[in-house]
């Protein structure tokens, strides 16, 4: 705390965060906001890469889940009376369905990670 003889006329006199964030210059606010843009957008673009990642795992055991013809226990098995192949094969279609869907998302999106987070930028890159 400055005391009552001190000059506080010039800026040199003046210290702390307060008054550094107050003197930075263009290229460093812009430099700190690139930042912190920077790493929200990294942050979302890795955690979707990874939920895509464990949303293609868990679609794949249920999908592998719909083999298992005994559901009660280990030792019995569904009746052929009980089971229904229309349903079989809609839901495993329809799983394999959303599975390539997700691969090919998973491509894109760590295609665009690697090309917006990991390469060095030029000029030419859009």
């Amino acid at each position: 705390m400055p005391d009552e003889n001190t000059d506080l006329t010039t800026i040199d006199s003046l210290k702390g965060a307060f008054i550094t964030s107050l003197t930075r210059n263009n290229k460093k606010i812009r430099e700190d906001r690139a930042i912190a843009i920077g790493e929200a957008a990294q942050m979302l673009y890795k955690r979707e890469v990874e939920d895509t990642q464990l949303a293609i795992k868990q679609l794949k055991r249920e999908r592998e889940g719909l083999l298992d013809l005994s559901p009660t226990t280990a030792d019995s098995l569904v009746l052929a009376s009980d089971f229904n192949p229309q349903d079989f094969v809609a839901k495993d279609i329809a799983i394999g369905v959303k599975i390539r869907n997700l691969e090919i998302k998973l491509e894109i999106a760590s295609k665009r990670y690697a090309h917006l987070f990991e390469a060095p930028a030029s000029e030419g890159d859009a």
